[in-house]
């Protein structure tokens, strides 16, 4: 699984494969997908441990990136006016998964809101599984406490009275997991109690990687959907980052990516909402000075045609853009490195304070957030959202706060040609992004069941 993730430390792309990808590749139980699971996380050393946020004037000198508050978020994708009609996510919750977790997850969470005046929420931990304890000087374990860090922060920022359970999954090479099935087992369990209205995946495995595949045998993916199926008939929102390898991905190992246009599960299955990246471009006060355009600079936003799945349905309006196959992504959320959020983490004692963060990983979270608002917004879960989404596109797109990112920039990666964000559906950013303040009474009202 890939972390879509990228916070700030890296200087070259390549040094971002090596961070998202150390999570999952344990040696897997007989009938269960030896395939690398990792977080979809960026950039994530270009940046670390800062005593205190600094401006985007500020970064520029340093780094030569521009970095974020919340504060600007909420301008830009105007949600100050639902806080103002009491939308907040109250009453609402927001599950995320990830394997370890973060020992320090409330504690960051609490000095997090206090910078930038939000309140702060419980962070619910559960532990799947016999979790390992937390060892600093494992990468393994930073990793995924850094997309745990980013995704709480993430959402909270979004939807700040929103309820958040972290489940915390055991990877651990001694019991011979890959991850994926236990992730998914997890799921379903909360699912099946009841226990979130909306799933955020930070986390993907390229469909390459999974047994069968070169034969054209996509069973061992298809036996990992029970949870999403669950969560369908439950009207449970399932989230699932697009990815940091724009039109590529990694292979097995990790740390290289195939040479031609590849997509990633659970990004790519039907049942999710695949949820890509943009590179928002703002002043200090949130207000955008251009569009936006595709997040393509320390990793670059997932998308294109699924190679396992065909084109569902609810795609038949794009055709021609997806062609016979499931098109990633459906919608997309801020990502890119230059123009990341700032993150405040104490889980690794040796780099205790600011970074900033990127990838799909933090667009994923983002927009758990905004379904929140919708599920609190309308009295009810908006459920599997993808017949809504795409008819709010289809009709009046910009009147129901669905946003075209058509500035002609791509999601080209590694050397593979990505596609180019136009107007209309694309498979760089999918039907574009929100204004929160029409989408989310929107997909409220188109979300209703039965």
């Amino acid at each position: 699984m890939h972390i879509a993730r990228t916070g700030l430390g890296v200087v070259a792309a390549t040094a971002v494969a090596a961070l998202a990808v150390t999570a999952l590749g344990t040696a897997a139980p007989a009938a269960v997908p030896h395939t690398l699971a990792v977080p979809a996380v960026a950039g994530h050393t270009l940046v670390h441990g800062v005593s205190s946020p600094l401006t985007s004037e500020q970064c520029q000198a340093k780094w030569h990136i521009n970095c974020y508050t919340p504060l600007q978020y909420r301008t830009a994708y105007d949600l100050n006016a639902l806080y103002r009609k009491g939308v907040t996510g109250k009453g609402r919750t927001i599950v995320i998964v990830d394997s370890y977790g973060s020992p320090t997850v409330q504690h960051d969470l609490d000095v997090y809101s206090k910078q930038f005046g939000l309140p702060s929420t419980k962070v619910k931990v559960v532990k799947w599984g016999h979790v390992p304890a937390f060892d600093p000087k494992n990468s393994d374990m930073t990793g995924w406490a850094g997309e745990t860090t980013l995704d709480v922060e993430m959402a909270h920022a979004v939807a700040p009275a929103a309820k958040i359970v972290v489940v915390e999954t055991a990877v651990s090479e001694t019991e011979g997991t890959t991850g994926l099935p236990e992730m998914m087992d997890a799921e379903k369990y909360m699912i099946d109690h009841g226990v979130g209205d909306v799933i955020s995946q930070s986390f993907g495995a390229t469909e390459n990687t999974f047994p069968g595949f070169d034969r054209g045998d996509f069973s061992s993916i298809k036996k990992l959907r029970y949870a999403f199926q669950d969560a369908n008939r439950k009207h449970v929102t399932v989230l699932a980052a697009s990815g940091d390898g724009g039109a590529t991905d990694l292979k097995l190992d990790g740390k290289t990516y195939y040479g031609k246009r590849v997509n990633s599960w659970p990004s790519s299955d039907p049942l999710v909402t695949s949820i890509g990246g943009t590179q928002l471009h703002l002043n200090d006060k949130g207000d955008r000075v251009k569009p936006d355009s595709v997040y393509n600079d320390y990793g670059s936003g997932g998308g294109g045609q699924s190679h396992v799945f065909n084109r569902p349905s609810f795609q038949n309006g794009v055709k021609g853009k997806v062609g016979t196959r499931r098109g990633t992504p459906d919608i997309s959320m801020t990502a890119a490195v230059n123009g990341g959020a700032w993150i405040y983490s104490s889980y690794d004692p040796t780099a205790v304070g600011w970074d900033v963060s990127g990838g799909t990983s933090e667009a994923t979270p983002l927009f758990a957030g905004i379904v929140a608002l919708a599920d609190q917004a309308g009295g009810h879960r908006v459920g599997n959202i993808q017949q809504a989404l795409y008819g709010l596109y289809a009709h009046h797109a910009k009147a129901n706060g669905v946003v075209d990112v058509n500035d002609g920039t791509n999601n080209s990666y590694q050397g593979v040609t990505g596609y180019k964000a136009v107007n209309g559906y694309d498979l760089a950013t999918g039907v574009g992004t929100v204004d929160a303040l029409k989408f989310v009474p929107a997909l409220a009202k188109a979300s209703r069941h039965g």
